[in-house]
């Protein structure tokens, strides 16, 4: 079992059950899913960026990402529709408690200058993380990267309110910023 999905199972759905007085354990908030979604900068003009965020994305998630293709065409920045623009994947069960560990316990750390994550959730209990670049991740070569890229990785809950979702993801470990006076 993953730590952290054990130090869930042990520890925090406790404390979220007596904080909320919650009486179903299926009410409980839990982890769903992380989606990790990477839009490919100069993807129009050079294809290969693609293909180096897809083997950049698989490194990091451990996982095949899908493709993701232009919608629509847009003539003003040269898209066409079905252009391979980005690419996404989404984690779900062990594999998701291990890389929110690492990203919680090692990736966040290593970024510079870091004072905590914003703390503003979407309304419905999930949580939107922007990185800017894809480095800050250990499994990534510094030597191998052909262009910077960032991501968005966001954790998606069944908490019923931000502040059930908040309080779940505070409890797993995500170092939020303090409010400063």
């Amino acid at each position: 079992m993953p730590r952290l999905k054990e130090k869930y199972e042990n520890e925090i759905k406790g404390e979220l059950k007596q904080r909320f007085g919650i009486e179903n354990d299926l009410a409980i908030p839990r982890l769903r899913k992380i989606v990790i979604n990477m839009g490919v900068k100069g993807a129009v003009e050079n294809k290969s960026r693609v293909d180096a965020a897809v083997r950049d994305m698989t490194t990091i998630a451990g996982q095949r990402p899908t493709v993701r293709l232009a919608r629509r065409a847009i003539a003003g920045f040269k898209l066409r529709e079905g252009m391979p623009i980005g690419c996404a994947v989404t984690l779900r069960r062990d594999r998701m408690w291990e890389f929110a560990d690492r990203l919680i316990s090692i990736v966040l750390p290593r970024i510079r200058d870091f004072r905590g994550v914003k703390d503003k959730l979407d309304g419905r209990g999930n949580y939107t993380l922007g990185l800017s670049e894809q480095s800050v991740f250990p499994e990534i070569d510094f030597d191998k990267i052909e262009s910077q890229q960032g991501m968005d990785i966001t954790f998606v809950t069944t908490a019923a309110s931000d502040e059930q979702g908040h309080a779940l993801l505070k409890g797993l470990g995500v170092p939020f910023q303090t409010k400063e006076a």
